[in-house]
């Protein structure tokens, strides 16, 4: 029996309720034991107090009006993490002596900047230098998903930030759209993240888009398929593929897709629901590396179990790998710096 089956149906002692409410305290316990122990829940109780709300109440003023903020930022938090670990990395410019990760080409379509500048400028008018743009990001993450209509989880702070930000290491460690199921969870490995996290951080695709450029090889040629440049994945479902060709995808002259948007939940991509797992059960994903979890038989079984079961479940499931994630690789104590330009490091600060 998968998971997600003994928490839909309590198989594992009581309701679903109740294990749902265990898994609660397990999202606070996995993030202070997996953060070195220097993570903690009111670091700044007493340095800035009513930090956290700050950020809540920009974040959900913003959310509410433009609703894409929330998968830009959740995908912001997700890149930063993956390469050095929740250290804001991801934030810092391009220098003359080296290429930052914002602008290795998987972060080219990163969106976010600006908004986690705004709110790194409001807390730092609030309490000057003392809380880390890693804090501010990762609270922010956590703030857009709720205020979407997603699950929320609590953030232990404390990280600090990085002063080193590498293209080449993000274009090593930044899972890409075509990878394998080993290559997905050896990469997770290597960040301290389990299968499980792989399958439910997933399912932030559910409010996520793509880019015809980052599936255009399940469209067009594929290996295996068949001869010629109209031939798709046979894994990807038939008339959903044609759908994307003709409508979304468009092959021009040169045999590439056009690079336009397309969401990877259609119908829903503004809810933070089911609908991403209902849509790769389906063969409607459009990453290789989103249909790559069907073909591991337990990675598939608890997909189809969280889509037969409560959406609280899901939840539940997704704030406790969240809070696995924000937990990678932290700097804390004397490590790194508090930025107060999120973009530059202290030392380069005006």
């Amino acid at each position: 029996m998968s998971l997600v089956s003994a928490m839909a149906t309590g198989r594992r002692g009581g309701s679903w309720r109740s294990v749902v409410a265990m898994a609660m305290v397990v999202v606070v316990a996995s993030s202070v034991t997996g953060a070195r122990g220097q993570l903690r829940i009111g670091f700044y109780a007493q340095s800035c107090p009513g930090v956290e709300r700050l950020v809540g109440e920009f974040v959900r003023q913003h959310v509410r009006r433009v609703p894409t903020v929330a998968a830009a930022l959740l995908r912001l938090h997700f890149h930063d993490c993956f390469v050095r670990g929740c250290d804001a990395s991801v934030l810092l410019n391009s220098t003359a002596g080296s290429v930052a990760e914002k602008d290795a080409p998987p972060n080219l379509t990163l969106r976010g900047f600006d908004f986690v500048d705004r709110v790194k400028t409001l807390v730092e008018e609030a309490c000057p230098g003392v809380v880390s743009c890693a804090d501010v990001l990762a609270l922010a993450a956590r703030d857009a998903v709720a205020a979407i209509g997603g699950p929320s989880w609590r953030v232990p702070t404390g990280r600090r930030d990085g002063t080193v930000s590498s293209m080449q290491e993000a274009l090593d460690e930044i899972p890409k759209p075509t990878m394998s199921f080993k290559e997905l969870t050896d990469l997770f490995a290597s960040k301290g993240l389990g299968v499980r996290d792989l399958v439910w951080l997933s399912g932030a695709h559910t409010i996520g888009i793509a880019h015809c450029s980052s599936f255009a090889d399940r469209l067009y040629g594929y290996p295996g398929a068949g001869a010629g440049n109209d031939t798709t994945d046979p894994s990807l479902d038939a008339a959903y593929a044609v759908n994307l060709r003709r409508r979304k995808c468009r092959a021009p002259s040169g045999g590439y897709a056009e690079d336009a948007i397309v969401e990877m939940d259609p119908g829903s991509h503004l809810s933070f629901d089911l609908g991403y797992y209902r849509a790769l059960l389906k063969h409607r994903c459009l990453l290789r590396s989103d249909a790559a979890l069907l073909s591991d038989a337990a990675a598939r079984a608890d997909v189809e179990s969280v889509v037969g079961g409560p959406e609280e479940v899901f939840f539940q499931l997704f704030a406790r790998s969240m809070a696995t994630l924000g937990a990678v690789q932290v700097k804390t104590g004397a490590e790194g710096e508090i930025r107060r330009n999120c973009a530059v490091v202290n030392s380069h600060s005006n």
